[in-house]
């Protein structure tokens, strides 16, 4: 069994996305997706340019560094998503609003969810897919057992 022993200040399991121009990627995900840059986290060449970063809600957080780096791609560079992430957030629809005007390409709108969550999902300005929820009401197990049961003998 893995038993994480993470620094102080980080967390146990995090992500990284590849992106074309981070800095232009830190500036979108602040904006659209109310997602603000760590403290402590940029790490910038010569040139000022930023080399790599993270963003974050909670105690949670994503790095961002550029393409091709450590292998990784931007979906931008293959022509599809390389990854997808799952945040909670407050004030979904609100949320929803802030990113559409602010430019992220909407694939679906808010909606509610059978086990509780409201959400939407919609890419970035480099392709990475987003799901953003927020829990709006407690769901007993026995009931989400019941509405997947219909999936399948429907």
């Amino acid at each position: 069994m893995a038993s994480g022993n993470a620094p102080d200040g980080l967390v146990d399991i995090s992500t990284r996305l590849a992106y074309r121009d981070v800095g232009a990627a830190l500036e979108f995900l602040e904006r659209a997706f109310s997602l603000p840059e760590k403290e402590g986290f940029r790490v910038e060449g010569q040139n000022g340019r930023i080399i790599t970063t993270a963003v974050g809600v909670g105690a949670g957080y994503i790095w961002l560094g550029g393409a091709g780096a450590h292998d990784l791609e931007s979906p931008a560079n293959v022509g599809a998503p390389t990854s997808s992430l799952m945040v909670y957030v407050r004030g979904i629809d609100t949320h929803y609003e802030i990113a559409a005007r602010e430019g992220a390409t909407v694939i679906s709108e808010p909606a509610d969810m059978y086990w509780g969550d409201r959400r939407y999902e919609a890419l970035d300005i480099d392709g990475h897919h987003w799901f953003f929820h927020e829990r709006t009401r407690d769901v007993p197990a026995d009931e989400i057992a019941e509405i997947e049961a219909s999936f399948k003998a429907g």
